[in-house]
């Protein structure tokens, strides 16, 4: 797990209690993070926060690193933001929220591969999500790489400001850029159908219609086929009665039984994690005793 200090902005509750003026000088004199909500961002781009019953401005060279478009500025007005008080000038304090994801992306860049950190949704794209992995420092889990179950898009998996973890894939010190992925943590195929056995009957997700049959999403990341039905449509809520279950296959054979309507919206499965910290160095995902299809990663790599 990250250390507080580099936690993505809005991943921990915002505290209620005013801070008080002796706590503000020790913070100030200490450079420890602190967050607010960013009230207002003026012509010349500055953002405005409010913390407690204080306000603070983080002038535009302080608000992040890298070139900040000032949409990205804009995008912070009603959300959550990191900062360190670096001064006080009249009745504001003067906020730095750039040194922070310097010192996050330092942090980032020494951890090893197949650690776990903590991170938060902003923004979503067919190909992949971006994530918050640090103080706004953001970095993206392509879409191949957020679960085993195919999706077509990332906003199938995730929604915005949805606090989730991801895995160090690798990095590179010289751009600064952190790759992730995530599949690895939704469990192996075993650990998915530990409790599942024929006859039962569940819930899913249709994620694709073939001549041949449908493939249904039971969790995030373990799928079944089912027969070919012409009532069904990508993206339905469905219950299927489970035919069999073929550990050296890696299958799952389904029935169809209710079909859910489809509403237009995005049907979401919760990601139930089961590592959410540590370290891995390597995931198989399928049974020892399948040799037909190898699914693995080796973050020593």
């Amino acid at each position: 797990m990250q250390e507080t200090l580099y936690y993505p902005e809005g991943y921990l509750q915002i505290p209620e209690e005013y801070p008080s003026p002796e706590a503000l000088l020790t913070a100030w004199e200490t450079g420890r993070r602190m967050e607010g909500i960013a009230t207002m961002c003026d012509e010349k781009r500055n953002l405005y926060v409010r913390f407690g019953m204080e306000r603070g401005i983080i002038p535009r060279e302080e608000a992040g690193i890298g070139e900040l478009r000032d949409v990205a500025i804009l995008s912070k007005v009603g959300r959550s933001v990191c900062f360190r008080i670096i001064g006080r000038e009249d009745d504001l304090w003067i906020l730095s929220r750039k040194s922070l994801q310097q010192e996050a992306q330092a942090h980032l860049m020494a951890i090893s591969q197949g650690t776990v950190i903590p991170a938060k949704v902003t923004h979503l794209e067919s190909f992949g999500a971006f994530v918050d992995v640090g103080c706004g420092v953001i970095s993206m889990i392509p879409v191949e790489h957020i679960s085993i179950s195919r999706i077509r898009n990332a906003a199938d998996r995730f929604a915005v400001g949805q606090n989730i973890f991801a895995v160090i894939r690798r990095v590179e010190p010289a751009s600064g850029r952190v790759y992730l992925t995530h599949k690895e943590l939704l469990g192996t195929w075993a650990e998915n159908t530990h409790d599942l056995r024929p006859g039962m009957a569940v819930s899913g997700i249709v994620r694709g219609v073939e001549k041949y049959g449908a493939f249904v999403e039971l969790t995030p990341n373990l799928s079944g086929l089912s027969e070919p039905n012409e009532q069904i449509e990508s993206g339905m809520n469905v219950t299927v009665f489970i035919k069999s279950i073929q550990p050296e296959r890696m299958k799952i054979k389904l029935l169809i039984g209710k079909v859910g309507e489809k509403n237009g919206k995005r049907l979401i499965q919760p990601c139930d994690y089961w590592i959410t910290e540590g370290h891995i160095g390597r995931w198989q995902y399928q049974p020892d005793e399948c040799c037909i299809r190898c699914v693995e990663t080796n973050f020593a790599d």
